[in-house]
């Protein structure tokens, strides 16, 4: 879990600690490469980002994310409540992949990412709604994928984990809207970084290729897009799914 300090405001946003990137670069899986992009939002706004040990402690030899639930969501949500007294921002980024056929993916490989990539939007929307409705504030942003609107060979189990966090939204959106909350989705294409940056070039070439701008994204414009969504200029923007992808998918 991390939380980034504002002017007056605190942003709470769960993700996968470095330890567990390690870990996961040992196993089958990749750990979604955008808990960094709230560094970089922090730097944007010119404040620091502290990083707490706290989200996914590891995973499990069935793949599954152990210790991860509810339970530890709110703990860590109560935990910054008492340090620093309130949370405005929450900003849902964690995610894994598991990349499977579905005639090669297991019953343990479609739960373990769907644990993470969706309930854990779930449990930290939950632990942290209470507190959000009772100061008549708050700021939700769920980080899904493009692959949540296309859907991808060998992937069903992260598009259906990504393509639910649009129903989510939608729906949660529904029932803040009227207190104070907006509930929205950012939808990143394929990012310029160092995961991408390992795809072997003429598998590379070719994703360019059919991205109507030709290149891939920016980090940056990925951190923007979730600032825009926490400003006070988006509280008429509530249940919208903002898709950053150079037009890949429209």
């Amino acid at each position: 879990m991390s939380w980034i300090r504002f002017d007056r405001y605190l942003s709470v946003s769960i993700g996968v600690k470095p330890l567990v990137q390690i870990e996961i670069s040992k196993r089958p899986l990749r750990e979604w490469r955008l808990l960094r992009l709230l560094h970089r939002l922090g730097e944007l706004l010119g404040h620091q980002v502290v990083l707490v040990l706290l989200g996914v402690d590891r995973l499990g030899e069935d793949g599954v994310a152990a210790g991860f639930g509810f339970a530890q969501s709110a703990g860590g949500v109560a935990e910054v409540l008492e340090q620093h007294g309130h949370v405005d921002y929450l900003v849902n980024n964690a995610g894994i992949t598991v990349d499977k056929t579905m005639r090669n993916m297991t019953v343990d490989d479609w739960h373990a990412v769907l644990r993470v990539n969706l309930s854990g939007a779930f449990y930290m929307s939950k632990a942290i709604l209470e507190h959000m409705i009772g100061r008549g504030f708050g700021r939700i942003v769920n980080i899904s994928s493009i692959i949540g609107e296309t859907g991808s060979i060998g992937q069903a189990n992260y598009a259906a984990s990504k393509s639910g966090l649009f129903g989510l939204t939608k729906s949660l959106a529904l029932e803040t809207a009227r207190k104070g909350i907006t509930v929205n989705c950012v939808a990143p294409g394929f990012i310029d970084t160092e995961m991408v940056a390992a795809v072997p070039k003429e598998v590379l070439d070719r994703v360019v290729a059919s991205i109507p701008m030709r290149r891939l994204g920016h980090p940056d414009e990925i951190a923007h897009a979730v600032r825009f969504l926490l400003q006070d200029a988006a509280g008429y923007i509530t249940g919208s799914v903002l898709s950053v992808n150079g037009g890949m998918e429209m």
